[in-house]
């Protein structure tokens, strides 16, 4: 048996067996009610250390759509998404997350039925979400792991089928370990694919000298002028308000911090998460693809694949194919424990009821998504770009439902109803601006999406519904507080 494929084996069962381990000694909720049966599969019976915090949103967002996709545009530019990245976990950590503890949420969404006094609103957004994760995230993700899995060992083997065995590890990890298991293996894979990753980058650097000179300057500047990817004015825009969208209400991500046991633990490991999308992951994102385009020329897609084949030692390509295949691993199983808890608590006990075996329903729910999400995956294979046809796709959905968040957030009395025509309206008219009419950059029109849900739903419950909605935070009630 070849050794690259034994070392990825020998990797791999590496992980499942410290996660086992880890999982098994892991102090577990008793599960009482359905309440508690929550807790324990979705938020790890709040146990999850800054440590585990930190590794799973870092490896949950990390994976081969990143690493290929943005390497595949061959330029420094697209590091600005894990730079602006930064602050959205930072607003994470000191903005919604106190909320969150202070609403005791398993979901992000509950915020939302807490402050509007409204479940179906929470039920409208969960679903979105849960759309989201079916119809674009995993899918993708199958395609992209299973595209790169196949190129890396030279297999004949159908992609479909490669996505049938990353679908079937990943569920396991879902259904039998709850998020403690999907958390944990996240942070062991974490080690291994920045360890990897990091090295991949010297490497790169090193087969041209250390010398840059001879690409063209557009390739290594960060101020993108209006027909680059990113022009440098979105920054001032719509950037910022993607990220607080990815970063601060998306249950995937946010889960793993409001399954800490404290909030001031759920803070350090995002805050650590932080620290690795500052200083770690930019680099990988963006060096390997541009030492590339020097090598090879204008290569896409095919940037990371081959350089990372010319570059690193025989004997570790079998470590990074491992690091690889744990990076989707970790994105799927991730997806699925936040999509099963999105159905599970937002729509099935609000609109099903009774008391569910919340492990029994999981499962069934988890193997329900993966079949979806398979039976997509030709669907992406014929995509031009799987980045924009991701970013393009959830575009659509971003905005309208971080609307439904900040009126919720930033007033009082607003009614559910106008916040749910609200977000409707934004998916038209983001539907609007993409495929019809787009007369700024896609990160401008965002922006432009948001603003006006926001002041919809603020004048469609004031004037339609007879509300009367007022700020949350009030300057002068806050200084007659302090007086009195």
């Amino acid at each position: 048996m070849d050794i690259q494929f034994i070392v990825f084996l020998g990797l791999t069962a590496a992980i499942a067996a410290l996660t086992y381990i880890k999982c098994r000694r892991a102090p577990h909720t008793e599960q009482s009610t359905v309440a508690d049966a929550n807790k324990e599969v979705f938020l790890a019976g709040g146990g999850l250390t800054w440590f585990f915090v930190a590794g799973s949103i870092t490896l949950t967002n990390l994976s081969t759509e990143q690493l290929v996709g943005m390497n595949g545009n061959q330029m420094a530019l697209l590091a600005w998404w894990e730079l602006a990245a930064v602050a959205g976990l930072i607003i994470l950590a000191k903005v919604f997350l106190p909320v969150y503890y202070k609403y005791n949420c398993t979901t992000t969404t509950e915020l939302l039925e807490k402050r509007y006094n409204d479940h179906h609103i929470r039920a409208v957004i969960g679903t979105l979400f849960l759309l989201g994760n079916v119809l674009i995230f995993i899918p993708s993700m199958l395609y992209t792991g299973s595209l790169f899995m196949q190129s890396m060992f030279n297999v004949q083997a159908p992609l479909i089928l490669i996505a049938i065995a990353f679908a079937a590890v990943g569920s396991a990890y879902a259904v039998f370990g709850g998020l403690r298991a999907v958390a944990v293996s996240d942070a062991y894979s974490g080690v291994l694919l920045l360890s990897l990753g990091v090295l991949v980058v010297f490497l790169a650097v090193k087969a041209i000298g250390f010398d840059f000179s001879g690409i063209p300057a557009q390739r290594l500047t960060m101020i993108g002028g209006n027909d680059s990817p990113i022009p440098w004015h979105t920054l001032l825009t719509g950037m910022i308000f993607i990220q607080i969208f990815y970063w601060s209400t998306n249950q995937t991500i946010t889960q793993r911090a409001m399954a800490s046991p404290t909030l001031k633990e759920g803070q350090k490991g995002v805050l650590v998460a932080a620290a690795i999308r500052l200083l770690i992951v930019p680099p990988m994102i963006v060096i390997p693809g541009i030492v590339s385009y020097k090598l090879y020329g204008d290569i896409g897609d095919a940037a990371y694949g081959r350089i990372v084949a010319d570059v690193l030692p025989t004997f570790l390509s079998g470590a990074f194919a491992a690091a690889i295949a744990a990076a989707v691993l970790t994105s799927v199983n991730s997806v699925l424990n936040s999509s099963t808890t999105l159905y599970v608590c937002d729509i099935h006990e609000k609109y099903v009821g009774g008391e569910p075996n919340v492990k029994r329903l999981n499962a069934v729910i988890t193997i329900i998504i993966v079949l979806i999400g398979l039976t997509l995956v030709p669907v992406y294979a014929t995509a031009d770009s799987i980045i924009n046809l991701i970013q393009q796709l959830y575009g659509l959905l971003s905005m309208p439902i971080l609307s439904a968040f900040i009126v919720g957030l930033l007033f009082n009395d607003v009614d559910a109803r106008a916040a749910i025509a609200a977000v409707v309206l934004g998916v038209l008219l983001y539907g609007f601006f993409s495929f019809v009419w787009n007369p700024l950059h896609y990160i401008h029109m965002m922006f432009f999406t948001l603003i006006a849900c926001v002041v919809f739903a603020v004048t469609i419950s004031r004037f339609v519904l007879g509300t009367s909605p007022s700020l949350a935070f009030s300057p002068t009630k806050e200084l007659d507080a302090q007086r009195s």
